[in-house]
């Protein structure tokens, strides 16, 4: 899933190791049950539909996403499954899913006090929707992007890019609560090490929260490699390499799985 511009799947998979551990974590808290049919939200290049799959032999599974690369990617990864190109904001499947995953894509998505009450509808009896989303938004990676793109030429081009939409997990609970059997809420930090320093941590974030800055920049007149610059520059301090050059990068994510 993504927001207004296309990703690239080459992009993201650099870390597929430590993207895709938040999702077997997450999985690993959904109730055990005889699901027969899932479906994966914002499928990226198809490495969370595969551990979905895993987790759920016997289920007929699928996925979705807006951007067209990451669907060539998933189709080539997993050509057993059915995936399609489709904006979470107008999907319109009716269901009933048994398990309804959406990793790392409902940050992107607006409205969640209407969005995930119409998930909730699409489950069958017993069936869970498992959501993961960054919770990292005060963390200095995004706060030095807020900063550098509000101080430039490019700022108000980029005014409004960074995402702002956040709730915290007695917001989720409270609301999913008195729609759901059972719901399990937590927040995991995950401190991914990275080679390479400074250089690691730009890649990473190119892979997901770059993306809609750079999307507005121009790259053959050399505004995307000056807001890079500036941005390995503060990442550079912000987050110091240990003594083997390894930078270890925190990541705080929210968790909720929603049984109905």
């Amino acid at each position: 899933m993504t927001s207004n511009k296309d990703w690239h799947a080459k992009q993201y998979v650099l870390f597929e190791n430590e993207r895709t551990r938040p999702v077997r974590d997450l999985l690993a808290a959904v109730p055990a049950t005889d699901a027969r049919v899932a479906v994966d939200l914002g499928c990226g290049p198809g490495n969370s539909t595969e551990t979905l799959a895993a987790h759920l032999p016997g289920a007929v599974v699928s996925g979705l996403d807006s951007s067209h690369d990451m669907i060539d990617a998933a189709r080539r990864r997993l050509p057993q499954f059915q995936f399609d190109v489709s904006d979470l904001t107008t999907w319109d499947a009716p269901g009933p899913y048994d398990v309804i995953l959406a990793n790392a894509v409902l940050q992107w998505v607006p409205d969640h006090e209407r969005l995930f009450p119409s998930l909730v509808e699409k489950l069958a009896p017993g069936g869970s929707l498992a959501v993961q989303m960054p919770d990292n938004l005060d963390e200095p990676a995004h706060r030095l992007l807020r900063e550098i793109s509000a101080d430039g030429p490019w700022a108000q081009r980029l005014k409004g890019v960074e995402r702002t939409l956040r709730h915290d997990a007695g917001w989720y609970y409270a609301l999913l609560k008195p729609l759901c059997a059972r719901v399990d809420v937590w927040r995991t930090v995950y401190h991914h090490p990275l080679a390479g320093g400074a250089d690691a941590v730009v890649e990473w974030f190119k892979g997901s929260a770059l993306r809609p800055f750079l999307a507005e920049l121009d790259e053959a007149g050399g505004e995307q490699a000056a807001f890079l610059q500036r941005y390995r520059d503060a990442i550079a301090q912000a987050y110091p390499a240990l003594a083997d050059g390894t930078v270890l990068l925190p990541f705080p994510r929210l968790f909720i799985v929603a049984t109905r």
